[in-house]
């Protein structure tokens, strides 16, 4: 936030929502309302992403509206779909990586030499 006014206020309000004689969806409300009343806040280009975090922040997930709470559980379904979606292609692409050099006749694993073990040296034993 640039404006110092806003930053001002906010932190009134936020008190007073803390001490509960504010609801906090009027935060809010307010917020919007100096935002698009002040010309610094009007040309601050993250304003409304700041916005939303505050939203986030301050209303619990009853209280954001129906629309706004299912516009974002969409967005983050996408979000996850698309991860699956790459972790899909990787294990793809590496089991055709496996598959390509069993093909070739070679192995994946190579077993390593048996080594003779050597019987442990007596206590009595001369060194």
């Amino acid at each position: 936030m640039q404006c110092d006014r806003l930053i001002k206020l906010a932190k009134q309000w936020f008190l007073h929502v803390r001490e509960e004689t504010m609801a906090p969806a009027r935060m809010v409300q307010f917020i919007k309302q100096h935002v698009a009343s002040c010309p610094i806040c009007q040309e601050d280009p993250d304003i409304e992403d700041e916005i939303v975090r505050i939203t986030e922040i301050i209303l619990p997930d009853s209280k954001i509206p129906k629309a706004v709470r299912m516009k974002q559980e969409a967005e983050e379904a996408e979000r996850h779909s698309a991860v699956e979606e790459v972790e899909e292609k990787v294990e793809e692409e590496a089991s055709e990586e496996t598959e390509g050099t069993e093909e070739n006749g070679e192995d994946e694993f190579v077993e390593e030499e048996e080594v003779e073990e050597e019987e442990p040296l007596s206590p009595d034993a001369p060194q």
